[in-house]
């Protein structure tokens, strides 16, 4: 199925990311987390590249098993910067041959020594994915811009330019401030994108999440956020608690904002996936108008 045709059938979208063990790792831990996804049930499932942007992924191998053995739609993330057109041309004939009908067009990092001339932006893949095959293409963007761009404005000028190419929807990088979300979204649509967007929200569960991956994106962090990490950063289970408490609230007011999807970053963590879409599952059908 194409991840385009949920956002016709639902009002909202609810989507988890996880990322693929590293090439020697064993396999064993990460089936564990796709069974307990499974029973979890959220619309698909977006599979991460390599860190870094490494050719060396597994993403093809775990897009395959959560299509046919979790019975759940895969989105197979795809970098393009540091590989060639013949590269890419054969990750995406080997998507393909699995059933895969969804991927995330990706720039990627660039990886020292590794960087290709072929591919500059994720606007070029796009391109290139549209003439070789008729998958479903979804994008990123970048409520607080684009690390590399001037401003907010270029941002989504480029980001135009990416939708324009061929993409159906986007999925946001996270961030942590609903407001700022959301007037994000009005600069967007007043440019004339109007493909769905998902919110993307990252539970802050552990204290090494502070000083890694949100270092790392630049994300902003409010206030309250600073006081729950400076009150609970020496006690992993209360921080748990209070993170799961602020991803729930954040993904609520969100859902009463009508945003189009929730892309939950669960960093292969289930106890934390089900016990937020426990909490936010009952608005979510109420929503989309289960009984």
């Amino acid at each position: 199925m194409k991840i385009n045709d949920l956002f016709k059938e639902k009002k909202v979208v609810y989507s988890f990311e996880i990322f693929p063990p590293k090439v020697n790792d064993d396999i064993g831990k990460i089936l564990g987390t796709l069974s307990d996804i499974k029973n979890i049930r959220p619309d698909y499932v977006s599979i991460t590249y390599s860190a870094g942007g490494s050719k060396n992924s597994r993403t093809k191998e775990i897009a395959e098993i959560v299509k046919n053995e979790c019975g759940i739609e895969p989105l197979a993330h795809l970098t393009c910067v540091n590989s060639t057109r013949d590269e890419v041309a054969r990750a995406i004939d080997g998507l393909v041959d699995i059933g895969v009908e969804n991927v995330l067009a990706l720039r990627g990092d660039r990886i020292e020594g590794e960087v290709k001339s072929d591919f500059a932006h994720a606007s070029d893949l796009v391109k290139f994915i549209k003439s070789k095959c008729d998958m479903n293409i979804v994008g990123a963007c970048y409520p607080e811009g684009h690390p590399e761009s001037a401003n907010i404005v270029e941002d989504i000028r480029n980001l135009k330019i990416k939708v324009e190419s061929g993409v159906t929807h986007l999925n946001s990088q996270l961030f942590f401030d609903n407001d700022d979300y959301l007037k994000y979204l009005d600069m967007v649509r007043l440019a004339g994108i109007d493909v769905p967007i998902q919110a993307g929200v990252m539970p802050l569960v552990k204290a090494s999440q502070f000083g890694g991956i949100v270092k790392t994106t630049g994300a902003k962090l409010p206030t309250k956020i600073s006081r729950m990490y400076n009150k609970f950063a020496d006690d992993p289970d209360a921080l748990m608690e209070a993170g799961i408490a602020y991803a729930t609230d954040q993904i609520v007011d969100l859902l009463t904002s009508g945003v189009d999807g929730i892309h939950l970053y669960i960093m292969n963590n289930t106890y934390v996936a089900k016990r937020i879409t426990d909490n936010v599952r009952p608005i979510i059908d109420k929503l989309n108008g289960a009984r």
